[in-house]
């Protein structure tokens, strides 16, 4: 890997982990006291700081280092967690973005930028003392770290919940870059024969690679020591060796008969990946190397009457009391972490998404080129060939289907973008405001994500802003004083619905109707159905907002957001219920690139419905009488409104157009094909000349010369050339739904 593709690498990572850092401290009071979540908040920020260091980003490797020291008061109890602590870390997190951004554009970073983390270093330094600010800058490389083991100790201490090491245990990870800063690694172990003796050196060999991935430039190995220090040494003096060690480099010092917990932590701290117990307990020093072979020769011992089933290495060291208890769930927990992630290690790759839009693009035609080939041998007689093919058609599919899956993403982390955001907007409006995630694992197309996100930021906005009332407000309406916004995703019928919902005030009927009346949308007197008016705020420049704040009231925002829907073939519906609250629901197509059609004519012309919103098609005559009260028919007892997409299409000239090789001119008459669908909810039928079965469809986008066909969504290629338009089904359910009137019905 060249430089240019590692730095890429660097700045890709350092978002995922900006991002866990992000949520973590948002969740940081309710998980105080959670030890292992803090050690991770902690290990997020170490990683920016080590790996910025490596391509000499020295700004943010400073910056993290003091971010760094804060965490690590944290998980040692020094610092406490309150709300303080929480937005300063806050802006710390942000800070450090600003500084990766200005690293990754390659620009300096300005004079105002610098002030401003000068400014925020003397607020992070206010939460510790200054003599442990000294301690932490003498001290910076230490990964873990207690309030007992920080004080001076000699080898005579002795606790009664100690482990029986009567000596220091030291373990050393270099750097893999520390050959190129001229550092010799072995020059600090010798060092440390000046202030005491090394009893035992375990070489920690996990991270060499096979001998064709070797690199001489990389340092691998690591060390794990048993040192008996000389009298008056102390923990300091023992670090002051390591003091010239680049920040990628950890350094875990334990002092003798330290506390089971030290040791334990220090297994749950240790980088290296070992899935073998008996590695683990040699590596974190709890069991010597002598110690595990007798272990394994005892283990070996203790078989079976069968001869074949040993008793587990764990059991065994148990039995002879070699470790202590606590110290071996300590390492079961750190060899079941490290499965889990050499798990997830084979099972994922890093792909660039231009990759896999080509790859989806190729796809796409091979679907096409498919269907080209299974039309033609659909016109021979050769069953062998035909067998052949038909099992190559279903390969396709497969591959089709695999294909789309690598693109789809969980939207939870989208989702959880937004905790920041409501975080943010409750405090500066004095607002009690709980964020609620749920259907998180909800998997939707890459493509959608990404444009989805936008019009869901305004959408929480103005739920914060217009929807949420102050504290004192709910309470008076007997109302909890914190109040809940909820994201919810799941899949429905053929799409995906995401709803954002909250327990506030709810919309106004009375004062959107004044606006709407005063706007000339409506007369003033008109009966105007819920659905109607709360679409009426989704119109550009429609706000009933009584001032215009930073955050929302100038009319922008909610068309925005129908806009960015409609564009992504989707449709937005509100429910309302004034003092309870709001739901927005939006309906999504699953994938924007390939979908199952549907295939139809209307008037000659070949259409496409798309599958997953097809319920049913069927036979229905249709009487005069109907027409009369509106275009509606009975299915099995459910009356549902139809549309003839040849009168919609073609109007007037649609019953003089020759179908003398169709079916037959549509008539009220006769009995029609109609195909049934449903849509966000809304089910409606539509009346077609043939039906002519299911299809793979690669979408092909519409160019500007047919930007004004409303009814149509998008294009595809059929196998023998010629070219179908895909059905707009949301557009057209919402215009049935909107121009067609049943019998009896407003």
């Amino acid at each position: 890997m060249n430089l240019d593709s590692a730095k890429k690498v660097f700045f890709l990572e350092s978002r995922e982990n900006l991002q866990r850092i992000e949520e973590n401290l948002l969740t940081l009071l309710e998980n105080a006291h959670d030890q292992e979540f803090i050690n991770a908040l902690f290990r997020e920020v170490h990683t920016i700081k080590g790996s910025a260091g490596m391509f000499g980003y020295q700004d943010v490797t400073n910056f993290a280092h003091v971010f760094e020291n804060l965490l690590d008061g944290v998980r040692n109890g020094e610092v406490g967690v309150s709300d303080q602590l929480v937005e300063v870390s806050l802006a710390s997190h942000d800070y450090m973005k600003n500084l990766i951004d200005f690293a990754e554009n390659e620009k300096a970073v300005p004079d105002e930028v610098v002030s401003e983390g000068e400014v925020l270093i003397e607020r992070l330094k206010g939460f510790q003392s200054e003599t442990e600010n000294k301690e932490k800058q003498k001290a910076a490389l230490i990964n873990y770290e207690s309030v007992e083991s920080r004080k001076p100790q000699t080898s005579t201490a002795d606790t009664s919940t100690g482990v029986e090491n009567r000596y220091w245990h030291i373990s050393l990870r270099f750097g893999e870059n520390i050959f190129t800063t001229g550092l010799d690694p072995f020059s600090f172990i010798g060092y440390l024969k000046n202030i005491g003796t090394i009893v035992n050196v375990i070489p920690v060999t996990q991270q060499i690679p096979e001998f064709k991935d070797f690199n001489p430039e990389i340092c691998y190995i690591g060390f794990e020591l048993d040192f008996d220090a000389d009298k008056g040494i102390d923990k300091v003096k023992i670090m002051d060796v390591f003091e010239f060690l680049t920040d990628d480099c950890t350094v875990i010092v334990l002092p003798p008969h330290s506390e089971v917990d030290h040791y334990c932590q220090m297994i749950a701290d240790l980088p290296e990946s070992a899935v073998q117990i008996g590695d683990i307990l040699t590596q974190s020093g709890t069991l010597t190397k002598a110690e595990l072979e007798e272990a394994l020769e005892l283990q070996s011992s203790k078989s079976t009457d069968d001869g074949e089933n040993h008793p587990l290495l764990g059991e065994v060291m148990l039995k002879e009391k070699m470790i202590p208890e606590t110290v071996m769930e300590a390492a079961l927990e750190k060899q079941k972490e490290n499965r889990a992630k050499e798990e997830q290690r084979k099972r994922s790759i890093r792909i660039d998404a231009d990759k896999v839009d080509q790859l989806i693009t190729l796809v796409g035609e091979l679907v096409i080129s498919g269907a080209n080939i299974k039309q033609r041998i659909g016109q021979t007689d050769d069953t062998d060939l035909s067998e052949a093919v038909e099992q190559m058609a279903r390969l396709v599919d497969d591959v089709r289907d695999s294909t789309m899956y690598i693109r789809m993403v969980p939207i939870g982390e989208t989702f959880s973008t937004f905790k920041r955001t409501v975080h943010d907007l409750s405090r500066d409006m004095g607002k009690q405001v709980e964020l609620v995630i749920n259907g998180g694992d909800t998997e939707l197309d890459k493509t959608l994500v990404e444009k989805i996100q936008d019009p869901l930021m305004h959408i929480v906005r103005n739920a914060v802003d217009h929807g949420i009332e102050s504290p004192e407000e709910r309470l008076a309406m007997g109302k909890k004083e914190k109040a809940v916004i909820r994201l919810n995703a799941f899949h429905e019928s053929g799409s995906i619905v995401i709803e954002v919902s909250d327990d506030g005030k709810g919309l106004s009927r009375d004062r959107i109707y004044a606006k709407a009346v005063a706007n000339g949308l409506v007369t003033s007197g008109q009966n105007v159905d819920d659905r109607t008016l709360w679409n009426m705020i989704m119109l550009p420049g429609f706000s009933t907002a009584e001032k215009v704040t930073d955050i929302s009231g100038r009319g922008v925002g909610m068309d925005v957001v129908k806009k960015n829907i409609d564009s992504l073939r989707g449709v937005v519906d509100i429910e309302s219920t004034e003092k309870q609250g709001t739901t927005i629901r939006i309906h999504l197509p699953l994938t924007l690139a390939i979908i199952d059609g549907f295939l139809v004519t209307v008037a000659n012309q070949k259409y496409v419905f798309p599958l997953d919103m097809v319920l049913e098609c069927t036979d229905v005559e249709f009487n005069q009488d109907d027409k009369e009260g509106g275009n509606f028919f009975t299915l099995r007892g459910e009356v549902l409104p139809y549309l003839s997409l040849g009168e919609l299409f073609y109007g007037d000239n649609f019953k003089n157009i020759d179908k003398t090789n169709e079916n037959r001119v549509f008539s009220h008459d006769d009995k029609n094909k109609i195909v049934i669908v449903e849509y966000a909810r809304k089910r409606a039928g539509f009346v077609v000349d043939h039906l002519l079965g299911e299809l793979q469809t690669v979408i092909k986008p519409l160019g500007k010369l047919f930007y004004n066909m409303h009814w149509i969504s998008g294009a595809t290629i059929l196998g023998n050339g010629e070219v179908a338009l895909i059905i707009d089904v949301p557009r057209l359910i919402e215009y049935v739904g909107n121009n067609v009137k049943l019998r009896g019905k407003k």
